[in-house]
């Protein structure tokens, strides 16, 4: 009997392929997610041979990033957050600046227009929080106060972006895409324009005020009715149920998060680690969900190196160098720049400017966004 079995032959490349890959990557003193994304790319589109599924891995993926997020919030309480905030706030909204400038200006110098600029730029501000933290983790720094302020500027960062997701379509008409249904008539006249401005500011007002009633959602009821729960689930002394419980709420508030209130999975799996953290059983319950975050971990830096085309390096050499460039270099200094004005020592303004040298999954998103808005 035939059956569609590409899930299980996606999962089972992804981790025997990941598992050769990453011994390999450790075995030349690199980090094992090299090999992870090694293995990606063999078994990617791009690369002859076996190609796995990229749609299911995706999807493997966001579950890997709502438990490896969830497993942050864990160790990550609320006055963590509020402690770094002084330096994480106004850090990332002007590092968020900076980068997406300098991508503007290298976007101009290649005869973009502004709109493909301005989300060139903007892909490249952002870097991924999942990455950092498995840098962190592997490194014992996940718990130290400059661990504490890379998580928090990050998670700003990704703030930042969920709101830039939601404004993009409604100012795509403007930035001269083309938005389904808008056909450009938006600034035919000065009556349309402040009909789209305060369209505009409706946009944002629904998206701040979701984002708000989420986290105040989860302050009021969820540090009281999710801990309670984890206690109730423990009082069974079922092993099973309490994982099932740990893994269910991870994934369960991510994804209503996402669906009710237009946050993005990581951002709900993440308040969703940090409200059960209240809880005095956070401890187990991070270490009962230790083995699955690492295997869905494993599958998310699959995924991402499924993306990379390696005929790219040949085709467009200078571009990549110039993209690296920014990425590595050119947001690292800004941030660096920017932690010492703040008056932080040295040793954070590296910790902070090594972090940001990266790009995530937001800018893949990001990107795509902008071509489907032309």
């Amino acid at each position: 009997m035939p059956h569609d079995v590409s899930l299980i032959t996606t999962i089972a490349a992804a981790l025997g392929f990941g598992l050769v890959f990453g011994f390999i990557a450790t075995r030349l003193r690199l980090p094992a997610l090299v090999g992870y994304l090694a293995a990606g790319i063999l078994i990617g589109p791009a690369t002859p041979g076996f190609v796995a599924d990229a749609a299911l891995a995706g999807q493997l993926a966001e579950i890997g990033v709502m438990l490896m997020m969830f497993g942050v919030g864990l160790h990550f309480s609320l006055d963590d957050l509020w402690e770094v905030r002084k330096i994480a706030l106004p850090g990332a909204v002007l590092q968020i600046a900076a980068a997406t400038a300098m991508g503007m200006g290298l976007a101009h110098w290649w005869g973009w227009s502004l709109g493909g600029g301005l989300v060139f730029g903007l892909a490249l501000s952002v870097a991924s929080t999942v990455v950092l933290l498995r840098a962190l983790e592997e490194r014992g720094i996940l718990d130290s106060f400059n661990g504490r302020i890379a998580v928090g500027w990050l998670v700003v960062e990704d703030l930042v972006t969920v709101i830039v997701l939601v404004l993009l379509p409604p100012l795509a008409g403007s930035l001269g895409g083309d938005p389904a249904g808008a056909h450009g008539a938006a600034s035919a006249d000065a009556h349309a324009t402040a009909e789209a401005s305060r369209s505009l500011l409706a946009t944002l007002g629904i998206t701040l005020g979701q984002v708000a009633i989420f986290i105040g959602f989860m302050l009021l009821v969820g540090r009281k009715l999710f801990p309670w729960i984890l206690w109730q689930v423990a009082r069974t002394n079922s092993r099973e149920l309490f994982t099932l419980c740990v893994i269910a709420a991870a994934v369960g508030i991510a994804y209503a998060a996402t669906k009710l209130f237009g946050i993005s999975f990581a951002l709900g799996a993440f308040f969703a680690g940090m409200v059960l953290r209240e809880s005095e059983l956070s401890h187990r319950a991070a270490n009962e969900s230790l083995p699955l975050r690492d295997a869905f971990a494993v599958l998310f830096f699959v995924s991402v190196g499924m993306l990379f085309e390696p005929s790219i390096l040949t085709e467009e050499p200078l571009q990549v160098l110039a993209v690296i460039a920014i990425i590595v270099f050119g947001k690292s200094l800004a941030a660096f720049l920017l932690v010492v004005l703040l008056r932080y020592p040295a040793k954070t303004a590296l910790m902070v400017s090594a972090s940001l040298a990266q790009i995530g999954e937001f800018s893949f998103i990001l990107a795509a966004l902008g071509i489907s808005l032309k």
